[in-house]
């Protein structure tokens, strides 16, 4: 149930209150500093003079004043340390009073190091893994701000009820009855208008076998006997080992009438495949092939064959899937997503595609919304697809460029164009990803979507024009190009990120996070229910280095945590259940872990899926978090604060700017 969201100016007054769990904000991963002010608590590293982690802090309680705890992660300015009685001597790890830190100016060596990440552990350290929550009893919201984090005894909050208690100004105090709190989730990666129209596609994920698909898809067909064409989604290519064409797709329609067509996405979104009435429709006989992309063709006869990879996929198809959809499909897909959203507690999301059709869709339906704000805070990068030449590769960037200058975070903060998409390789799946050595089973290398010297133009062209950068990279080939461009072209305050990194080599990990580069990471990828392939692609001794995230926290790399939905579950405490268990939400019941080694910690995770988006994006002073002056986006939830137990956790209200926009039935 969707509770309405206006957006006008709310005159009433929240006090949520009593017995509640509030998650205090803080950021066990790293967080580098810029010129943006990071939400942290310092303390002091052996290693160096000025290192910090919050793990002191946490073991410093518990605290008396939760005020004055919290106040702790308001004393970054960006660049310098306010002194505070609450801190870590230099030097000393072990709890004790800090006695003095530099102040502002020259003399502070942060001045000096302002990329310094804030919190970077020693190297196999594992912090993250064990550092708790620290929890507050109370928290006061007015229209769409946070007031106030702590209890219900503090001087702000009793001195705010007894000044409101003679005025005609509602003040509603809700008893969360020892619930969870936590700050609204944010999608860290995520296809908002795919991810709506996926909600009406068919669901092929249950399916094992290439007959599953045929009868899954035949029942359908059967059951929808007026939709022009029948979308599908779900389908891995472990499903078909044997390779598939539109012959296979073909006389699965109601016998009798003419074909629809048929159009099957990859789980992943990396591949397509459709019948021979889907061939047609898409006109896809007069394609020419694209840089980056394959379009499969009959090595007898050269005609297609109804499967499109890569960027023939992205340049063709997607296109094709936003044009048969009309303005008022599209408007309504986004809509869904919003909605499908806010249901699992998300109130932000970063778009990993974004291009003009979906654009125009996202603005129409701000048009639409009062006040022009759809409640959903969504920051997004332009996809920048491989072309023939560097001039229009870089033609897309300039758009890119035009876009950011009218939609920013000064004119459209929860609408806006941060930075740039480039698909860098495929997936391991699909043995498209880029890789050091051949895939095990088949001797094959893929050759990279965009080289290095591609790459570059791309890179350096969105930097000098103000945007951020992110490079999706899955192999450890591509992974290692990645870093190149980013360390060579892209400044560390514009906080690029690289997406994925499923397979990476321990040098480049910790390339990764000495250069500050953010870890966009997708824990429901890792689910072992869908990696069952994988030792025969790669082979035993490299799937040893599949999603190591633990040490991209131990280097010092910001963490963001994201979906990438609809290529896979999008709710987010699912996620954090893989990403700090390493083990199956698809299947709960198979036992399988993979490299359990890597996970995250619980809070960590957390962390990562709020203020770690937030801050991938330069929007940590606003939302990520729940202090003071911060946006009211929250979440209500039922749970334990256990790894084995995320999946078990229930989402049952979703607020934001202040507002409940929506409610668990029953």
């Amino acid at each position: 149930m969707t509770a309405g969201y206006d957006g006008k100016e709310q005159t009433k007054k929240a006090f949520i209150s009593i017995h509640a769990k509030i998650e205090v904000p803080f950021f066990p991963s790293k967080v580098g500093v810029s010129d943006h002010s990071v939400g942290a608590v310092p303390t002091v590293s052996r290693k160096t003079s000025w290192r910090f982690s919050s793990l002191a802090f946490l073991e410093d309680g518990p605290w008396d004043d939760v005020d004055k705890a919290i106040s702790l992660f308001e004393v970054w300015d960006g660049v310098a340390i306010e002194t505070t009685s609450n801190g870590l001597e230099n030097g000393d790890s072990t709890g004790a009073k800090r006695k003095s830190v530099p102040q502002h100016g020259q003399n502070n060596p942060l001045h000096q190091r302002p990329h310094l990440p804030l919190s970077p552990l020693t190297p196999g350290q594992p912090i993250g893994l064990t550092t708790p929550p620290t929890f507050a009893s109370a928290l006061l919201i007015q229209n769409d701000t946070i007031l106030h984090v702590g209890s219900p005894e503090d001087e702000p909050i009793t001195t705010f009820l007894s000044s409101n208690s003679s005025s005609s100004e509602t003040v509603e105090t809700i008893d969360l009855a020892g619930r969870s709190l936590l700050p609204g989730f944010i999608d860290g990666h995520m296809h908002l208008m795919i991810m709506g129209q996926s909600l009406t596609k068919l669901d092929l994920g249950p399916c094992k076998t290439l007959s599953d698909i045929q009868n899954t898809i035949r029942a359908y067909a059967a059951a929808q006997p007026d939709v022009p064409r029948i979308l599908c989604r779900g389908w891995m290519h472990s499903m078909t080992p044997g390779g598939v064409t539109a012959k296979d797709l073909d006389g699965l329609d109601i016998p009798g009438r003419t074909e629809r067509p048929i159009l099957v996405d990859t789980k992943d979104l990396h591949s397509a495949w459709c019948n021979t009435a889907g061939i047609k429709d898409l006109g896809a006989e007069e394609w020419k092939d694209v840089p980056g992309g394959t379009i499969e063709r009959d090595a007898e006869t050269g005609k297609v064959t109804g499967v499109f990879n890569e960027a023939a996929n992205i340049t063709y198809v997607w296109p094709y899937l936003a044009r048969v959809a009309s303005v008022e499909e599209r408007v309504a897909a986004i809509q869904a997503a919003v909605e499908a959203y806010h249901s699992v507690g998300y109130t932000g999301a970063v778009d990993m595609a974004m291009d003009e059709g979906a654009w125009d869709a996202l603005q129409e339906l701000r048009r639409r919304s009062p006040e022009g704000k759809i409640p959903l805070r969504i920051a997004a990068y332009w996809l920048v697809k491989p072309m023939k030449t560097d001039e229009e590769n870089v033609k897309q960037v300039e758009r890119a460029i035009e876009l950011a200058k009218e939609f920013n975070a000064q004119t459209t903060p929860d609408c806006r164009i941060v930075g740039v998409k480039v698909i860098c390789d495929g997936i391991i799946d699909a043995c498209t990803a880029g890789l050091s050595e051949p895939y095990e089973h088949n001797g094959h290398r893929e050759v990279p979507l965009w080289t290095r010297e591609q790459l570059e133009p791309v890179v350096k062209r969105a930097d000098e024009g103000g945007l951020q950068v992110a490079l999706h990279a899955i192999g450890d080939e591509t992974i290692n190009t990645v870093l190149d461009a980013l360390i060579a072209h892209a400044r560390p305050e514009r906080r690029p990120r690289v997406e994925h990194l499923e397979l990476s080599s321990e040098k480049d990990a910790e390339r990764l996070g000495k250069a500050g580069i953010t870890a966009s990471i997708q824990p429901v990828h890792a689910d072992p229910a869908i990696l069952r392939a994988w030792p025969k692609l790669l082979g035993a001794h490299r799937c040893k280095r599949a999603f190591a995230y633990r040490e991209f926290a131990d280097h010092g790399a910001p963490l963001a945590l994201g979906s990438d939905a609809p290529t896979a579950p999008h709710a987010p405490l699912p996620n954090v259940y893989v990403g700090t268990t390493r083990r199956s939400y698809r299947e709960p019941e198979y036992e399988t872990t993979v490299n359990p080694h890597f996970a995250l910690g619980v809070a960590e995770a957390v962390s990562a899926a709020s203020q770690g988006v937030a801050y991938s994006c330069h929007d940590e002073n606003r939302i990520g978090a729940l202090k003071k002056g911060m946006k009211a986006d929250f979440t209500i939830v039922d749970m334990e604060w256990e790894k084995e137990k995320m999946k078990d956790a229930k989402i049952l209200e979703t607020w934001f700017d202040g507002n409940k926009v929506w409610m668990a039935k029953n």
